[in-house]
């Protein structure tokens, strides 16, 4: 296979990584501050390696998922150390990044397909479905916490779930309707920097306390809050933003 970097005048790795931040799509007003100032750079530097190595989008979505299931099994299937919490973060860190970069090469290569776009999302979906459950599992099998908390994990995949859903479900509809997802000017830093508490990279970030099980059981149930409250105060107004557009 010839690579796009082995082709006479392409461009340089880092050239792609300029075309491709000038091509990045804008902030969405909602969009959490690791998702935006971490993991879309992330995965730019991701995107530029894979188009230049001549992966397809879809590879690069199945690289990703590789990434995320590998981290997610040893959840579940290794006893936590201070080692294990840092690879299952770098794991599902790394997933998260190639998710992005998917995208990106999509973009490099004259845009996505809608087959790419539903598979992608479909991986998201098992993704933060198995992520929970995976920690279930791991609290059933190895943590010392209370049976109660094992409802912490249950309630953190319904909440996922539901809003990931939402969010799929709102872009879809606006898209129907001609409505833009951003406009400029939308996006707020600070509202970013607040978003942190309900963005899947600090999720995933908290996974380098799983050797500590007392820090890892309060980070996780506060994340769990956190998202519970975000989704409460978002649903009516996401709900509002429905009922206008008739």
């Amino acid at each position: 296979m010839t690579t796009t970097s082995e082709r006479p005048g392409a461009p340089t790795y880092w050239e792609t990584v300029a075309q491709l931040a000038a091509a990045q799509k804008g902030r969405a007003a909602g969009a959490p501050a690791y998702s935006v100032f971490v993991n879309r750079p992330a995965g730019r530097l991701l995107a530029a390696a894979a188009h230049r190595a001549g992966l397809s989008p879809n590879q690069v979505t199945g690289i990703s998922a590789g990434c995320s299931a590998a981290g997610i099994l040893v959840l579940a299937l290794v006893a936590p150390t201070m080692w294990s919490g840092v690879l299952v973060a770098f794991l599902l860190a790394l997933g998260y990044a190639l998710d992005s970069a998917d995208g990106q090469v999509a973009r490099l290569r004259g845009g996505g397909s809608a087959a790419g776009e539903w598979l992608d999302h479909v991986i998201d979906c098992a993704k933060i479905s198995l992520l929970h459950i995976a920690v279930l599992v791991a609290a059933a099998r190895f943590l010392d916490v209370p049976q109660t908390w094992l409802l912490v994990p249950l309630a953190f995949l319904a909440l996922d779930n539901v809003a990931f859903f939402t969010i799929i479900l709102n872009d879809s509809l606006k898209q129907i309707r001609g409505v833009p997802l951003r406009r400029p000017g939308q996006f707020r830093p600070m509202r970013s920097v607040v978003l942190l508490a309900v963005d899947y990279g600090v999720v995933c970030l908290s996974f380098v306390l799983l050797g500590w099980t007392e820090a890892f059981v309060l980070v996780y149930t506060l994340l769990c809050t956190a998202l519970a409250g975000h989704t409460a105060l978002a649903l009516p107004k996401w709900f509002n933003d429905m009922r206008r557009l008739g």
